[in-house]
């Protein structure tokens, strides 16, 4: 039990890194308008709802790669061959995805793909219970 909560907490961890690291890219590629200020939620809004298209796809693809590292983590340090912490992880992550897009102004086509995203938590358990990957 104690394996899983640790893999749990490593897998939110690397997972949100992960995130974090695209999240940045794209805001060096989109960035925020000069004197916007970071609790400035109106503001925040305005600039979400007129990011171009692949600067809102590039945060379905910081989830996946978040998705996919914390499948593989959770898993490999649970170490029980068992998809539980993998999931419990795309859980919490898909927990705060809806959050997010209820209080942000985002398109259908971002709710669908942020939803199901996170059962690449999935691909991440099967990859860690390849015998060839990372030990």
């Amino acid at each position: 039990m104690l394996r899983i909560i640790l893999g749990v907490l490593v897998g939110i961890a690397v997972g949100s890194v992960c995130v974090w690291a695209i999240e940045t890219v794209n805001h060096l590629l989109y960035p925020f308008p000069a004197g916007m200020k970071a609790n400035d939620m109106n503001a925040f809004k305005s600039y979400i709802d007129n990011l171009p298209f692949f600067g809102k796809f590039m945060v379905i693809i910081g989830y996946a790669f978040g998705a996919l590292a914390s499948g593989f983590i959770s898993t490999k340090i649970s170490k029980n061959g068992k998809p539980t912490a993998a999931i419990i992880c795309g859980l919490i992550f898909l927990s705060f995805t809806i959050y997010n897009m209820t209080v942000l102004p985002t398109p259908i086509w971002f709710w669908i793909l942020g939803i199901l995203v996170w059962t690449l938590v999935l691909a991440g358990y099967k990859l860690a219970l390849n015998k060839n990957s990372f030990k």
